[in-house]
């Protein structure tokens, strides 16, 4: 199968790869990329739990093709944090005991990340939508919510 070379960003740094056009994203960001904090489960778009911001907007990264991020701007959990320093929401999600087993946190993150950047004050019912597309095995998802709700309260 003939590759075709994409140029992105991802987590502010450009890269440049040959892709194969059957490749998914979740792909190229574990196997080629080797960032493993986007975790692969279903790969079929049920749990979320690949979720990432693409362009500034979360998606299932095991729905979208590599192809399609040419010129495309990515990030992953492990690009919120700068310097080593957790973000607030990282850190209310560990004050919050948010964190179960771990395999979901990242994608809860990433939309706890995005819909905080975009509604610095949302409410319990607009957490709980925007948390509708991922699922978590270990949690009835309330220290989840808790922990994005407290970092909206301590932004005001």
């Amino acid at each position: 199968m003939e590759k075709k070379k994409i140029i992105f960003k991802i987590n502010g740094v450009e890269k440049t790869v040959e892709v194969e056009p059957n490749k998914t994203l979740l792909w190229l960001i574990r196997e080629v990329l080797k960032l493993k904090g986007t975790k692969k489960a279903c790969e079929r778009g049920d749990c979320g739990l690949c979720t990432v911001l693409l362009n500034g907007e979360p998606v299932k990264s095991c729905l979208v093709l590599a192809v399609e991020v040419d010129g495309s701007e990515i990030v992953t959990v492990e690009g919120l944090s700068r310097d080593g320093e957790l973000t607030p929401i990282q850190k209310a999600f560990i004050e919050h005991g948010a964190l179960q087993c771990g395999f979901c946190t990242p994608a809860f993150v990433i939309v706890g990340h995005w819909l905080l950047n975009r509604n610095p004050n949302p409410s319990r019912e607009e957490v709980v939508e925007a948390l509708n597309g991922v699922l978590c095995r270990c949690t009835g998802y309330r220290p989840i919510i808790e922990a994005i709700l407290d970092v909206a309260k301590k932004r005001k």
